[in-house]
């Protein structure tokens, strides 16, 4: 499996960097077939240059940078290496953090890994292709996670701070704290990574620039918010029953479902309960997302594998795997034909739907379902 994903990250870089150039709307020139590598390479030199990184830069890409001034700084990194060489080592890094994340997952025997990361693959090659951080998030809640279970609170706190610090999203993992003793050393060690990875940009901005930066970011994403619907919840309502939806009471409410499992204080001690609401932050953050897209999905999918494969397997999950495997995973892909992809699954959001049954069931599940642990191949076995 290992090799498996370090050849995603070389093909993933060698289609993009030998493909044709690309238009986007809007756009004012011919783009390359990695532009979202180049958004976030740029956004190092914009940072450092005392820019703007919230504007377009058209001259250089295609769509605007919306991460923060920390991300930024930290892709320095690769800014400076050539295209090439930078991409592959970008992918590397999504694909092998993803990887690892789950051979640490504790309590569930390798074979288990295995058939996780082998349902993930596809996903993760769509998300590889697109040049996406999508895996590095989802690797770093699974992380994140793993530590938590193993009393690393630093960091765990670590892992969730630097998600934020990409997709303001991973704010909904901070949720998992509630389930683990010791809340006050959680809260200054998360305290403590929220202040550096707020104020660590200064070194290269100036404390005025940083502001700025920051209001610029504020204002960029709300503008956004605006945009579009996404793959997502919202998506879905308004296509599937044609209703006007307002996104801040969608978000609400399922803000509040998501929340329900969190009064069953008694359960906190099992760990396949643990897990679920793991699971559930990984796919809630994707499809109460109405920026969602295919690419992002691999996170959802993680959600979906830690569902399946962390609790104890029965029928009815097993068929709600299969459908996301069908018209999540391979909905994007060539296995349909494009007249399907384009006039159905994707104006009807077919590739989030299987996503919201099965959040659906993790809450069903945490709620009223007497949770029990997958078996190991030993105890199978035995």
């Amino acid at each position: 499996m290992l090799f498996i994903v370090l050849f995603i990250a070389a093909f993933s870089t060698i289609q993009s960097i030998l493909s044709h150039t690309k238009t986007f709307p809007g756009g004012i020139q011919p783009y390359t077939a990695y532009n979202n590598y180049l958004i976030f390479k740029q956004s190092f030199f914009h940072l450092i240059e005392g820019k703007d990184l919230y504007i377009l830069h058209p001259t250089e890409h295609w769509d605007l940078f919306k991460y923060s001034p920390t991300f930024a700084l930290a892709f320095g990194v690769m800014a400076f290496t050539p295209d090439a060489i930078g991409l592959f080592l970008w992918n590397l890094v999504n694909v092998l953090v993803l990887f690892y994340s789950i051979y640490y997952l504790p309590k569930i025997d390798l074979r288990t890994k295995g058939l996780m990361l082998t349902f993930m693959i596809v996903e993760l090659l769509t998300a590889t292709q697109n040049e996406q951080s999508n895996a590095l998030i989802a690797g770093m809640l699974l992380f994140a996670f793993s530590f938590l279970e193993k009393d690393k609170y630093w960091l765990a706190a670590l892992c969730i701070v630097c998600t934020i610090y990409i997709k303001l999203f991973g704010i909904v993992a901070l949720a998992l704290f509630l389930l683990y003793p010791n809340k006050l050393k959680l809260a200054y060690t998360t305290a403590t990574w929220f202040l550096v990875f707020t104020i660590i940009p200064v070194i290269v901005t100036g404390p005025d620039q940083l502001i700025f930066l920051y209001k610029s970011w504020g204002r960029m994403l709300t503008e956004d918010r605006s945009i579009s619907d996404g793959l997502s919840v919202i998506g879905w309502l308004k296509t599937w029953f044609g209703r006007p939806v307002d996104k801040t009471w969608v978000n609400i409410a399922g803000m509040a479902i998501f929340c329900l499992p969190l009064l069953k204080i008694k359960s906190y001690g099992n760990f396949a309960f643990r897990a679920l609401m793991l699971a559930s932050v990984l796919v809630w953050v994707v499809i109460f997302n109405h920026r969602a897209e295919s690419p992002t999905f691999i996170i959802c999918i993680a959600g979906v594998a830690v569902w399946y494969y962390m609790q104890a397997p029965n029928k009815l999950n097993y068929v709600l795997l299969v459908l996301a495997f069908v018209f999540t995973t391979l909905s994007p892909t060539d296995i349909f034909p494009k007249f399907i992809r384009n006039e159905f699954f994707w104006p009807y959001v077919i590739k989030a739907v299987p996503c919201i049954l099965i959040w659906g069931k993790i809450v069903y599940d945490l709620l009223v379902t007497d949770l029990l642990p997958r078996p190991t191949a030993v105890e199978i076995i035995e």
